[in-house]
């Protein structure tokens, strides 16, 4: 991520006055680290079938390209922004999963390895993003901390980066939402030791 940033910059600021070649100058640069992510989440999958790392890639391309009045004027905007598309690309096939399946032989496929109690296309994924969403009226800041570690797949170094905070803030704003975000998912359980 580091090598292109400010190239990215100018790509988003050339997108942004209209030039719609910029966005294709663009996904190059971006396209590595999201087909790295969407690639983890697919790793993780028992059923590699379900969702395929280029599938979420390109969904997110999609959507993206659909968003020509969006103003993303830095790579920081720009990459919370994809993760907040994942995150909803996610939401989507979670539903989706949900309508065809109602609890029939649902593979759990943890979200992360920091988050093994929200499994991709289940239940608990929609119950986290209703859980998001709250802590988005609280807190806003939390909720993109949330969707470039969890969504976007972005290390707490980079996280750290984008948002201009220190690791240590990150690691320890982390740990706290995750067990606040714990007891939202799950009120009436105790709470999980990957939450502490």
């Amino acid at each position: 991520m580091e090598a292109a940033q400010g190239e990215i910059t100018v790509l988003l600021l050339k997108w942004k006055d209209g030039e719609p070649q910029a966005f294709e100058q663009l996904m190059p640069l971006v396209y590595p680290h999201l087909r790295e992510v969407a690639a983890a989440y697919v790793r993780r999958e028992r059923n590699p079938g379900v969702m395929q790392a280029t599938v979420l890639v390109h969904e997110l391309y999609l959507r993206l390209l659909k968003q020509n009045k969006t103003v993303l004027a830095d790579r920081c905007h720009f990459y919370t922004f994809a993760a907040k598309v994942m995150r909803l690309i996610l939401i989507d096939h979670a539903r989706e999963t949900q309508a065809l399946r109602r609890g029939g032989g649902v593979q759990h496929v943890p979200l992360s390895h920091d988050l093994p109690w929200v499994d991709v296309g289940s239940a608990e994924i929609l119950q986290l993003n209703i859980a998001l969403d709250e802590l988005q009226a609280i807190d806003a800041y939390k909720v993109q901390l949330v969707e470039l570690r969890y969504f976007l797949g972005c290390t707490a170094e980079e996280t750290a980066e984008l948002l201009d905070v220190s690791k240590a803030t990150v690691d320890r704003d982390l740990k706290f939402i995750r067990t606040w975000l714990y007891r939202r998912v799950y009120p009436e359980a105790s709470e999980p030791a990957a939450a502490k």
